[in-house]
């Protein structure tokens, strides 16, 4: 039987790291998360701009709770059942929390630039948007486009790192099937969109490296055609 998880485990996970003595193990188990994942909490190399979430305060634990696991590094942390999140239907679109929804876009530019072989439909159940916002955000007419920063879904809390590598094992199988059946070639090269603001600068590199081309044509061209090249003084006449 799979075990209750706290909401929101890993700001859950944070605000534990920070203001108790537990074991990565303890933290861990009870957030549902890897231990080495709650090291990186620790180091500041994970959920940098979480804020953790205090369970005491909303009742997921108990002072007592977290003393006596503190001397025990044996004893597991007990969620209290009145807390428990209820089971949550696979079909459909995920509800997401008002507070995260401000965060959907830059989910979605991530994954759109991390993992492309997602479909829209899988991103629409994975981050609980739409398949309107999807598309402006990967044709860059999003009305924010300027203001939106890829940022991994996960350490924002809207989906976990198992729903997110189900997603895309499911996508994964689908391709090797797909090339399996020589229906999609066994490398699919997806280019990645240009940003109207930087196209000038790519043209300008086009031609900077055309004339690179053509200056080199030119030095390393056979001395002795030099003569034959037509100069100044024989185009207007001149001896």
């Amino acid at each position: 039987m799979k075990l209750a998880l706290p909401l929101m485990p890993k700001a859950t996970a944070v605000w534990l790291v920070d203001n108790t003595t537990l074991s990565f193990r303890q933290i861990a188990d009870f957030c549902g998360l890897h231990p080495l994942e709650v090291q990186g909490i620790a180091d500041g190399e994970v959920a940098q701009n979480i804020v953790g979430l205090d369970p005491v305060a909303n009742g997921q634990l108990t002072r007592d709770e977290i003393a006596k696991c503190e001397k025990d590094s044996a004893a597991n942390l007990e969620l209290r059942e009145t807390t428990t999140m209820p089971s949550r239907s696979t079909k459909g679109a995920r509800y997401t929390p008002v507070s995260k929804r401000q965060d959907r876009p830059a989910a979605i530019a991530w994954i759109l630039r991390h993992h492309p072989e997602l479909t829209d439909a899988q991103v629409q159940r994975l981050l609980g948007t739409t398949k309107d916002t999807i598309n402006k955000i990967r044709d860059r007419t999003h009305w924010n486009i300027q203001q939106i920063k890829p940022i991994d879904p996960v350490s924002l809390g809207i989906c976990t790192q198992t729903e997110l590598a189900a997603a895309v094992e499911k996508a994964s199988e689908r391709r090797r099937k797909a090339v399996a059946d020589g229906t999609m070639e066994a490398e699919t090269v997806i280019p990645e969109p240009v940003d109207p603001a930087d196209r000038m600068t790519a043209d300008a590199a086009g031609l900077a490296a055309a004339a690179f081309s053509l200056n080199r044509n030119v030095e390393n061209k056979p001395k002795e055609d030099e003569a034959d090249e037509p100069t100044v003084d024989s185009v207007f006449g001149k001896s």
